[in-house]
């Protein structure tokens, strides 16, 4: 007896063998499917509810992936050494995988669905979360559900004016030390079109970055041809699921309520409108029987309505419901130095969303420790987005970080990477804070303009000022369509597209985009990159107002200063157990903190602190040079001469017939332990020690003496 219906197909992908496999584990699941590219697996497992909740009025999907570090045959840290609560990176790639696929299920299902990803093996080339979106989009093909896919997905690099398919992680990691790596572009998308793009560029012309979203989109098209492949063999049949017909209910919706609605979308106030909108949904439910408001497809239907309204009027008049035109920005307002004690702020006003956003500056003791499947590493700019109830005029439960908060803050961390200055130029960590105070639209983009304010408000010497805008896309059945600048939070929740351009002057530091439909063409995409850089410039310029003089150093942040040594004296400034570096810590009251490469920053808000500290480190390091004049102090007399320390911790002998131009019968006939000289470096012997002279230096004026001046009496 067969145990296992195993299906397995493979393709040659790039560089490395795609295979996907299903029949054989969790075979009670709805769909499971394992893809690995290269030594990296990741296992897909799709389950849904094969009934809608009574009273469910959305659809509840949700999507988990998980790094296990058995897959890199790692032994999580921590107390209890397993698994935790997710960290940044699988919450990322749960939204990553999520984004394309919900817009692809049948519109009106609401049955629960649950996506798990679990990484199972890991090669340290191949990132799995690219390999995960393209495991989830298998295992719901052959779920039954009704999923309009298959997304494919891929990584895109673009080194030398050439695009690069599924780059190694290595290239990947820490893009803005690698010049010649500009891009990292992650997309997804079905047979026809883009359905999502997440990326991080550095300065890549509208071209660049339409060319690389266009490669990859070809680049996917034999994946969905192979998920396909394998549906053809295993998929289960389609599960028997019909929209439920409520056209009745939204011409009774329509006919009680289009006049009210629209009268409500004419007010441009968000407080006024968001009322009005209350209001006439009230109207609205009064008009009806009560077995039309019990009905689950009243909010639907009400949704059908203000998205009706408030559509029709972009695409047909090119009216947007606060009387903007399609390409203009909202008023914005920009000011720096806000907050006297940090280090930098400034607070960001676009319309009706605004952004508090304060730079802190740190030592490398403030580094976040990252535990990744790659390894431990060090990050020295992090960006925490906050957004309270109150910045829409709520109340809500306040707790930490969710989901969108952590997306949106790696968005904004995303555009500012590209214009930070190199390490070894800014030796600081660098953490940024956008606390949301409003928001009608687009507030990860005013974290990123908030952000390069407070960083250039503290004096980071950023390479440029970094911008952003939100576009959207209102798109009618018949094909006509609007590309609307600086979106609002009405016409995000009832567009089709959010369009999230970063970037500065010269080029696109971050894109992300997410669609609501089956996907856009790239002549919708052109016009929208086309009409974000105008955005975006007009932004810089007000932005520009903020920043009137030169911006100077914050007095409350902690100074740096580095100093190179070779990497063969790391050791002596430890010391044994790190005795040494302690001594120079407690003695200078500096902090000194020493990399692999002989890199050492030394941090303090006492100028000098950092001095004494340089001095101690460059007397342990340094080599003294023959020839050359230094102060010394006896530290110990003996028959045939006197020992000197003369460089930091470095002694030498002063032989007795070199301390003054005659006969000594005893050192102890001119000098006395503790006694400060002159002496000049001779050179060294043969075994390495160092020989020393006193009778050719001026001992009260520590000048070396002219040759008539040392010959013997």
């Amino acid at each position: 007896m067969m145990m296992f219906n195993e299906v397995k197909k493979s393709m040659q992908w790039g560089e490395e063998t795609l295979t996907l496999e299903t029949g054989k584990v969790a075979r009670q699941a709805d769909g499971s499917v394992i893809a690995t590219l290269g030594e990296t697996s990741v296992m897909a497992n799709v389950t849904f509810a094969k009934s809608q909740k009574p009273g469910q009025d959305f659809f509840p999907l949700t999507v988990h992936y998980q790094e296990k570090y058995y897959a890199a045959g790692k032994v999580p840290g921590g107390f209890f050494k397993r698994e935790a609560r997710p960290t940044e990176k699988e919450t990322l790639t749960s939204r990553l995988i999520d984004r394309p696929i919900r817009p692809l299920f049948v519109p009106g299902f609401k049955n629960e669905v649950l996506v798990m990803c679990t990484v199972l093996s890991f090669d340290g080339v191949n990132d799995p979360d690219m390999i995960a979106m393209i495991a989830a989009s298998a295992a719901l093909t052959i779920s039954g559900a009704p999923f309009m896919g298959p997304i494919g997905a891929c990584r895109v690099g673009f080194v030398d004016g050439e695009y690069i398919l599924n780059p190694e992680i290595d290239d990947m990691h820490n893009l803005r030390t690698k010049p010649e790596q500009r891009l990292d572009l992650v997309v997804a998308g079905t047979k026809d079109a883009v359905m999502m793009v997440e990326s991080e560029a550095y300065e890549l012309t509208e071209e660049e970055m339409l060319g690389a979203v266009t490669f990859a989109h070809a680049q996917i098209q034999p994946v969905i041809d192979l998920i396909i492949d394998l549906a053809e063999d295993c998929a289960k049949e389609p599960f028997d699921f019909q929209p439920e017909d409520y056209s009745e209910l939204y011409a009774t919706v329509k006919s009680a309520g289009e006049d009210k609605m629209r009268a409500a979308y004419a007010i441009t106030d968000k407080q006024e409108r968001t009322g009005a909108v209350s209001a006439a949904k009230a109207d609205i439910i009064a008009a009806l029987t009560e077995d039309q408001r019990a009905d689950t497809n009243l909010g639907p239907a009400l949704k059908k309505l203000e998205s009706a309204v408030l559509r029709g009027d972009v695409v047909k008049h090119g009216r947007r419901i606060d009387g903007r035109a399609l390409d203009q920005i909202r008023p914005i307002v920009s000011e720096t130095g806000i907050l006297p004690r940090t280090h930098g702020s400034a607070l960001f006003t676009r319309g009706e969303t605004q952004g508090l956003v304060v730079t802190t500056l740190g030592t490398g003791d403030d580094e976040q420790m990252i535990d990744a499947l790659t390894g431990m590493y060090k990050s020295n700019f992090m960006l925490h987005y906050n957004f309270p109830p109150y910045s829409v005029g709520e109340v809500g439960r306040v707790s930490g970080p969710g989901r969108r908060e952590i997306g949106h803050g790696k968005l904004a961390w995303r555009a500012l990477q590209a214009v930070l200055p190199a390490p070894t130029d800014f030796p600081y960590t660098i953490r940024i804070v956008s606390e949301i105070t409003e928001s009608n639209g687009s507030s990860s983009m005013a974290s990123v303009c908030g952000g390069s304010l407070s960083m250039m408000d503290a004096g980071v010497p950023l390479k440029a000022a970094v911008a952003g805008v939100a576009m959207g896309l209102v798109m009618e059945d018949d094909g006509s369509y609007a590309v609307l600048s600086d979106i609002l939070g009405d016409e995000d929740h009832l567009g089709d597209m959010d369009f999230k351009v970063a970037g500065t002057e010269n080029g696109i530091t971050s894109l992300q985009m997410d669609i609501k439909i089956a996907g856009i063409t790239p002549e919708i995409m052109k016009k929208a990159l086309e009409q974000a850089k105008a955005g975006r410039l007009h932004i810089l310029g007000e932005m520009s107002k903020a920043l009137t003089g030169a911006q100077e150093f914050s007095v409350h942040a902690p100074k740096i200063e580095t100093m190179q040594i070779p990497v063969d004296k790391i050791r002596e400034v430890i010391g044994s157990g790190g005795k040494v570096i302690r001594e120079i810590v407690e003695t200078s009251g500096a902090k000194v903190d020493i990399n692999d490469d002989g890199v050492i920053k030394l941090a303090s808000n006492d100028a000098e602190a950092i001095k004494r500290a340089y001095d101690m480190i460059y007397s342990i390091v340094a080599e003294p040079e023959e020839g050359k004049v230094y102060k010394g102090t006896v530290v110990k007399l003996v028959d045939f001469g006197a020992f000197v320390n003369f460089f930091g911790k470095r002694d030498g002998l002063v032989h007795v017939s070199q301390i003054e131009n005659k006969r000594l019968n005893h050192p102890s006939d001119v000098l006395k332990e503790g006694q400060d000289v002159w002496v000049k470096l001779l050179g060294f012997d043969d075994r390495g020690k160092v020989r020393l002279a006193m009778k050719m230096v001026d001992q009260a004026t520590g000048q070396e003496l002219a040759k008539e001046e040392t010959a013997e009496e």
